[in-house]
């Protein structure tokens, strides 16, 4: 694939760490065909309880030693995340608007905040510089999906057809993973590996305790696979090897990472929700890639779905238009 920007490019990813922020913003750096930097932003309580509206903390500022946006700046930022806001408002002022910055997702300060500004098409948030795209950008490509499929992971290619990725994530700003929505996810979970799917696991850093034994213990008894999060996370080896998933609707990122796929996606959603997730899931349903988990397998393959290349485009004419105007 030809690179959107020239290798000589230096960027920046910039967010606090989070795995599904970072992996938004690497997933376009790299199809942008750059190498990107990982910036680590870790601002302290009272600050941190203060963004995306207040300053950065005053022990990252440009000036101190080990500050994580210190000089000489790049040509690109890539952010996201509300702690990643002040920082990216901090590198546009000490740059004089010369490093090009993009975020992903709204950074509920406005569009001003960055050059550009990308949101799912469910979002509502809209202007000159917002781009839009159905799915979310990740770094799950057909080219890592591939490689993966042709060197399988022992531990994984022995388990018997057909193998169900089990995406698991956690209590989120709209979703709570209650009681009652754990019971149901591992009787489910239980119904799919009794009828003869092989169940392979993953869990995030937000799966609470209860639902980490709860699904610690479904995987146990079905002789499945679950990471146990030493060494290198195997989330591209699980999608790869995956007949379907199965996954937990916090997360629409994890989500669209699935249906990056090609595989049935088996949507369990726990309480709470909002009218975003739902006018996303909504979409992929329409289309016959998402389906309600009801304990059996749905769906067939279709076309994988990925918008990584699409807004990577975007951010790269926007980025050679800002760079012809300087």
């Amino acid at each position: 694939m030809t690179a959107l920007l020239p290798a000589s490019t230096t960027a920046w990813v910039l967010t606090d760490g989070k795995a599904g922020d970072t992996a938004i913003c690497f997933g376009v750096v790299e199809a942008l065909g750059l190498e990107p930097v990982l910036h680590k932003i870790a601002p302290r309580p009272p600050w941190s309880w203060a963004t995306p509206f207040g300053p950065i903390d005053p022990k990252e500022a440009p000036q101190r030693r080990f500050s994580p946006i210190a000089p000489p700046y790049p040509d690109l930022v890539v952010a996201s995340g509300r702690r990643a806001v002040p920082y990216v408002r901090r590198i546009r002022a000490e740059t004089g608007g010369r490093t090009f910055t993009a975020f992903m997702k709204d950074p509920y300060t406005g569009i001003r905040t960055a050059d550009l500004i990308w949101v799912p098409a469910h979002d509502t948030l809209a202007g000159p510089n917002v781009i839009k795209s159905p799915l979310t950008p990740h770094r799950v490509t057909a080219a890592r999906l591939a490689a993966a499929r042709a060197a399988p992971l022992e531990v994984l290619a022995r388990l018997p057809a057909p193998r169900v990725a089990v995406l698991i994530g956690g209590n989120s700003v709209n979703h709570r993973f209650a009681r009652s929505d754990i019971a149901e996810l591992t009787s489910r979970l239980d119904r799919l590996a009794k009828d003869g799917a092989s169940l392979m696991a993953t869990l995030s850093r937000r799966t609470p305790p209860r639902l980490r034994r709860a699904i610690t213990a479904v995987i146990a008894r079905h002789n499945g696979y679950l990471w146990d999060e030493k060494g290198d996370n195997p989330f591209i080896a699980l999608l790869a090897l995956a007949d379907a998933l199965v996954v937990t609707a916090d997360s629409v990122g994890m989500v669209g990472e699935a249906a990056a796929t090609g595989r049935p996606v088996l949507v369990f959603e726990p309480s709470g929700g909002h009218r975003k997730v739902t006018r996303y899931l909504d979409w992929l349903r329409s289309r016959g890639i998402v389906h309600n988990f009801t304990g059996h397998l749905a769906g067939s393959p279709y076309e994988p779905l990925d918008s990584t290349f699409a807004v990577a485009s975007r951010i790269a004419e926007a980025f050679r238009r800002h760079c012809e105007a300087r």
